[in-house]
Protein backbone atom coordinates (compact mmCIF):
# COMPACT_ATOMS: atom_id res chain seq x y z
CA UNK A 1 0.00 0.00 0.00
CA UNK A 2 2.88 2.29 0.94
CA UNK A 3 3.59 2.21 -2.86
CA UNK A 4 0.60 2.95 -4.18
CA UNK A 5 1.04 6.48 -1.75
CA UNK A 6 4.46 7.19 -3.09
CA UNK A 7 2.46 7.74 -6.62
CA UNK A 8 -0.31 10.14 -5.60
CA UNK A 9 2.61 13.03 -5.48
CA UNK A 10 4.24 14.88 -8.10
CA UNK A 11 7.37 14.98 -7.07
CA UNK A 12 10.75 16.92 -8.89
CA UNK A 13 12.67 14.02 -9.10
CA UNK A 14 10.02 12.95 -11.76
CA UNK A 15 10.84 16.39 -13.85
CA UNK A 16 14.66 15.67 -13.16
CA UNK A 17 14.06 11.85 -14.50
CA UNK A 18 12.33 13.09 -17.45
CA UNK A 19 14.46 15.63 -18.54
CA UNK A 20 17.66 12.84 -18.24
CA UNK A 21 15.33 10.90 -20.86
CA UNK A 22 14.95 13.64 -23.02
CA UNK A 23 19.04 14.01 -23.23
CA UNK A 24 19.34 10.25 -23.84
CA UNK A 25 16.53 10.18 -26.59
CA UNK A 26 18.60 13.06 -28.20
CA UNK A 27 22.08 11.39 -28.10
CA UNK A 28 20.39 8.02 -28.65
CA UNK A 29 21.35 7.82 -32.22
CA UNK A 30 25.20 8.45 -31.65
CA UNK A 31 24.67 5.78 -28.27
CA UNK A 32 23.70 2.97 -30.08
CA UNK A 33 25.01 3.39 -33.49
CA UNK A 34 26.66 5.16 -36.03
CA UNK A 35 23.04 7.52 -37.46
CA UNK A 36 22.12 5.84 -40.73
CA UNK A 37 19.93 8.31 -42.24
CA UNK A 38 19.01 11.93 -41.64
CA UNK A 39 15.65 11.70 -40.31
CA UNK A 40 15.96 9.03 -37.47
CA UNK A 41 18.60 11.43 -36.03
CA UNK A 42 16.50 14.62 -36.57
CA UNK A 43 13.78 12.76 -34.75
CA UNK A 44 15.80 11.28 -32.11
CA UNK A 45 16.90 15.25 -31.69
CA UNK A 46 13.98 16.72 -32.18
CA UNK A 47 11.69 14.87 -29.65
CA UNK A 48 14.70 14.25 -27.14
CA UNK A 49 14.56 18.16 -27.06
CA UNK A 50 10.31 18.09 -26.41
CA UNK A 51 10.94 16.19 -23.66
CA UNK A 52 13.56 17.98 -22.26
CA UNK A 53 11.97 21.40 -22.59
CA UNK A 54 8.63 19.48 -21.44
CA UNK A 55 10.24 18.12 -18.33
CA UNK A 56 12.13 21.44 -17.35
CA UNK A 57 8.71 23.73 -18.01
CA UNK A 58 6.98 20.93 -15.31
CA UNK A 59 10.34 21.82 -12.94
CA UNK A 60 9.34 25.68 -13.26
CA UNK A 61 5.72 25.68 -14.04
CA UNK A 62 3.63 22.94 -13.83
CA UNK A 63 0.31 22.50 -16.01
CA UNK A 64 -1.25 19.49 -17.71
CA UNK A 65 -0.60 20.40 -20.80
CA UNK A 66 2.90 19.85 -20.45
CA UNK A 67 2.61 16.35 -19.44
CA UNK A 68 0.00 15.55 -22.05
CA UNK A 69 2.24 17.03 -24.83
CA UNK A 70 5.20 14.90 -22.88
CA UNK A 71 3.20 11.57 -23.04
CA UNK A 72 2.68 12.20 -27.30
CA UNK A 73 6.15 12.61 -27.25
CA UNK A 74 6.86 8.96 -26.04
CA UNK A 75 3.74 7.28 -27.88
CA UNK A 76 5.72 9.26 -31.14
CA UNK A 77 8.68 8.23 -30.41
CA UNK A 78 7.33 4.37 -30.41
CA UNK A 79 5.64 5.02 -33.58
CA UNK A 80 8.29 6.70 -35.40
CA UNK A 81 10.82 3.82 -36.50
CA UNK A 82 7.11 2.29 -38.63
CA UNK A 83 6.64 5.64 -39.54
CA UNK A 84 10.12 6.66 -40.97
CA UNK A 85 11.07 2.95 -41.97
CA UNK A 86 13.66 1.80 -39.55
CA UNK A 87 11.82 -0.60 -36.96
CA UNK A 88 14.63 -3.28 -38.14
CA UNK A 89 17.85 -1.30 -36.80
CA UNK A 90 18.86 -1.53 -33.39
CA UNK A 91 18.17 2.70 -32.86
CA UNK A 92 14.01 1.38 -32.96
CA UNK A 93 14.87 -0.90 -30.01
CA UNK A 94 15.94 2.07 -28.03
CA UNK A 95 13.43 4.10 -29.24
CA UNK A 96 10.73 1.66 -28.35
CA UNK A 97 12.12 1.19 -24.68
CA UNK A 98 12.62 5.02 -24.08
CA UNK A 99 9.68 5.94 -26.01
CA UNK A 100 7.15 3.36 -23.50
CA UNK A 101 9.36 5.05 -20.27
CA UNK A 102 8.69 8.49 -21.22
CA UNK A 103 5.06 7.23 -21.71
CA UNK A 104 4.55 5.85 -18.56
CA UNK A 105 6.14 8.82 -16.91
CA UNK A 106 3.77 11.28 -18.46
CA UNK A 107 1.08 9.08 -17.46
CA UNK A 108 1.79 8.83 -14.04
CA UNK A 109 2.50 12.87 -13.60
CA UNK A 110 -0.49 13.61 -15.55
CA UNK A 111 -2.47 10.61 -13.24
CA UNK A 112 -0.93 12.25 -10.46
CA UNK A 113 -2.06 16.05 -11.31
CA UNK A 114 -5.49 15.15 -12.65
CA UNK A 115 -7.49 16.10 -9.71
CA UNK A 116 -5.27 19.64 -8.61
CA UNK A 117 -6.49 23.04 -8.48
CA UNK A 118 -4.69 25.76 -10.89
CA UNK A 119 -3.21 26.80 -7.32
CA UNK A 120 -2.16 23.79 -6.44
CA UNK A 121 -0.18 23.05 -9.94
CA UNK A 122 1.42 26.21 -9.09
CA UNK A 123 3.01 25.32 -5.66
CA UNK A 124 4.66 22.11 -7.34
CA UNK A 125 8.70 22.47 -6.87
CA UNK A 126 8.08 25.17 -4.33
Amino acid sequence: MAGIRFFNVHRTWEDWFGMALGLLVALSPWIVERPQGELPMLNAITVGAAVFLLAETELVDLHRWEETLELLCGVWLIASPFAFGYAEAELATWHFTLGGIVTVLAAIELWQDWTLTDEQLVKHGR
